[in-house]
């Protein structure tokens, strides 16, 4: 009985032990694995801390960034980083035009400035033509348009001394399709007349007289974003047409719209511009704008007697929307404001406050001035040593160069160059 009872002592003292080791070696397995996971998780925080200010540093790495985005690059990007330095110059401003234009075109005839229609805003569009008088710096005068003329990306030229040509353009406000009509104004009688239609519609083409031609070239598409480089030409006459159908001329090397498009010296000059614009939302009653991916050039273009584009030195930056933001003063191209390329990082679009110069004797550019504030779309005129600019988009403000009110203002500086 004793021999059994120590037996019976004897194993259960051995399975005691069997179960303190046990359960020993599950505390030390459990603490093992959370030293671990401690360590791991450690080593994940501090290697990603690495990465994250790695590529701060490195903003061209092709190494994968984090969810969220690196802020610390963003301080590194001056809001006004496409600012060129220019001096400052004085500007007075003059009488407001009666109404704020965006996309709004312009012409001047002696002392008096034709500007027409533009956008209020997205949805409103105007359908007239405001006279200002540079004499007496006051508007003077206000008429319609025909019921079918475009109101906004337009083709405009003149003669400089009567006769007004209206080419082209967009129809109705938001992203509306384009029409083909011409139209061309009698300022001496306010009346209007048409011209044989354009072979297809084109939004903001480069237009000018040139030649006893008037020359159509580029702009966009029907699609409103497809760059178009079809080149054609009409003969005219006293605000006439000579012809009953549009010339085919040679492409112009890079197509797209809102360029400048200058006559001097007997050469015909095409500045600046962009390839592609927003297009009507799919399926919206109102042709809503949608965004699409736009290219800001600064290319320049001429023709002369050979009719072969020749390369000139391209603009000091990138700039659109700049069709009527142009004069000639001393032998020389101004060009007033417009937009440049996208902000790197916010991908918004970016205005152009400075004034350029494009000397002809010298072909090269410079930066000569800044305007009151960074503005597209200029309306830009020049008489008795004043330089002169209304209505456009300005900016937000000194340190935000995107696009925000759309404005009326007139302002004004002595320009003298030698």
């Amino acid at each position: 009985m004793a021999t059994t009872t120590t037996r019976f002592h004897q194993k259960h003292t051995s399975s005691t032990k069997i179960i303190i080791i046990f359960f020993l070696s599950l505390s030390t397995f459990i603490a093992i694995v959370f030293i671990a996971n401690t360590i791991f998780h450690s080593y994940s925080s501090t290697s990603l801390s690495i990465a994250s200010n790695w590529i701060v540093d490195n903003p061209n790495t092709t190494t994968i960034t984090p969810p969220q985005p690196p802020l610390e690059v963003k301080r590194f990007l001056s809001a006004t980083f496409a600012d060129l330095p220019a001096p400052q110059w004085n500007w007075e401003q003059m009488p407001s035009a009666p109404v704020p234009r965006l996309d709004g075109y312009a012409i001047q005839i002696l002392n008096l400035f034709y500007v027409f229609s533009g956008y209020a805003n997205l949805d409103h569009v105007h359908s007239h033509v405001d006279v200002y008088d540079f004499t007496s710096n006051k508007w003077v005068e206000r008429f319609d348009t025909p019921k079918e003329m475009a109101n906004s990306h337009l083709g405009i030229a003149t003669d400089g001394k009567r006769y007004i040509y209206i080419v082209s353009g967009q129809y109705g406000p938001q992203c509306r399709g384009p029409t083909a009509i011409v139209f061309v104004l009698d300022t001496k009688t306010t009346t209007w007349n048409n011209l044989p239609p354009l072979p297809f519609p084109r939004y903001a083409p480069a237009t000018q007289l040139w030649r006893g031609r008037l020359h159509v070239m580029g702009g966009s598409k029907e699609n409103r974003h497809t760059p178009g480089l079809d080149h054609w030409s009409l003969a005219v006459k006293e605000g006439k047409a000579l012809e009953k159908q549009w010339r085919t001329e040679i492409p112009i090397p890079r197509g797209g719209p809102h360029r400048a498009c200058i006559v001097v010296n007997d050469r015909l000059y095409v500045i600046g511009g962009q390839e592609g614009d927003f297009m009507p939302k799919p399926g919206s009653p109102i042709f809503k704008c949608s965004r699409r991916l736009e290219v800001v050039y600064g290319d320049v273009y001429m023709l002369d007697e050979e009719m072969k584009w020749k390369v000139l030195p391209p603009m000091p930056k990138p700039n659109s929307h700049i069709e009527c933001a142009w004069v000639i003063v001393n032998n020389s191209i101004i060009i007033t404001g417009g937009t440049t390329e996208k902000h790197p990082v916010t991908k918004r679009m970016m205005l152009v406050g400075e004034v350029f110069q494009f000397n002809l004797d010298t072909m090269k550019w410079s930066v000569i001035g800044k305007l009151p504030y960074r503005v597209k779309t200029t309306l830009a005129g020049f008489w008795d040593g004043w330089l002169y600019f209304t209505s456009g988009q300005r900016d937000r403000g000194p340190d935000n160069p995107q696009p925000r009110k759309v404005v009326g203002e007139t302002w004004r500086t002595n320009l003298s160059l030698s």
